[in-house]
């Protein structure tokens, strides 16, 4: 078994310094490998009926330090916001995410909440976006850059709020991956996945948090209309 694997890989850096190699094929079968997605092992933890993957990830976000809150009416969401500002102690202050979803909401309900639409600053300690994909096998959040998510939003501020709809919770990340592909907007520049707020203990193992993104993570979770 060791005598042919060390055959096959001898035998084709050998034909590609002679000059030998199907350079033809070998693009066809990299590009039959990327059309099809193939799958490999997907664990089984996942694999639930739909209610059972959203109490899976509000398991599994919660357990890394996220904190999430169900909302059955979108017209709720500058409320939801305002007050986890409140809560907080956080000026009533967010950078939102122009997202057509985020734009759409009546943030003139809540008169004394500023919103400001774009780009995060230095200055931002609160920011409010939507994610691609939530993923129930982790916790994670899908997040994609583009005109109307730029990647300064997940990790300048302090505070990252984060609108996920239920129809956009999948059970793995390959299902994650395919509702990426499906939005037909082509690969985004940058896709960042999310677990939790940021935090390490790389320096002396002392648990630090705010260290390369937010240091709270508040999810969402926005029920089919």
């Amino acid at each position: 078994m060791a005598d042919d694997a060390r055959s096959g890989i001898l035998g084709t850096i050998r034909r590609a310094v002679e000059g030998q190699r199907d350079e033809a094929a070998a693009r066809a079968a990299v590009a039959d490998r990327l059309a099809r997605h193939a799958r490999n092992v997907i664990p089984l933890r996942a694999q639930l009926p739909p209610a059972q993957q959203v109490e899976l990830f509000q398991r599994m976000a919660q357990a890394v330090g996220a904190t999430v809150e169900l909302v059955t009416d979108p017209a709720r969401v500058p409320h939801m916001a305002a007050d986890y500002l409140s809560n907080h102690n956080l000026p009533a202050r967010v950078r939102v995410a122009p997202d057509p979803l985020l734009q759409s909401l009546p943030w003139d309900r809540r008169p004394m909440l500023e919103v400001a639409f774009g780009r995060a600053t230095a200055d931002d300690q609160t920011s409010l976006t939507t994610a691609v994909a939530g993923v129930a096998e982790t916790g994670t959040l899908m997040l994609a850059s583009g005109p109307d998510q730029a990647t300064t939003l997940a990790f300048l501020p302090t505070n990252h709020v984060v609108l996920l709809p239920l129809s956009r919770l999948v059970g793995t990340y390959e299902e994650g991956w395919d509702m990426l592909r499906a939005r037909g907007r082509g690969q985004p520049r940058t896709v960042n996945f999310v677990t939790g707020p940021s935090r390490t203990a790389d320096i002396e193992q002392t648990p630090q948090v705010h260290a390369h993104g937010p240091g709270r993570l508040h999810i969402l979770l926005l029920a089919d209309m």
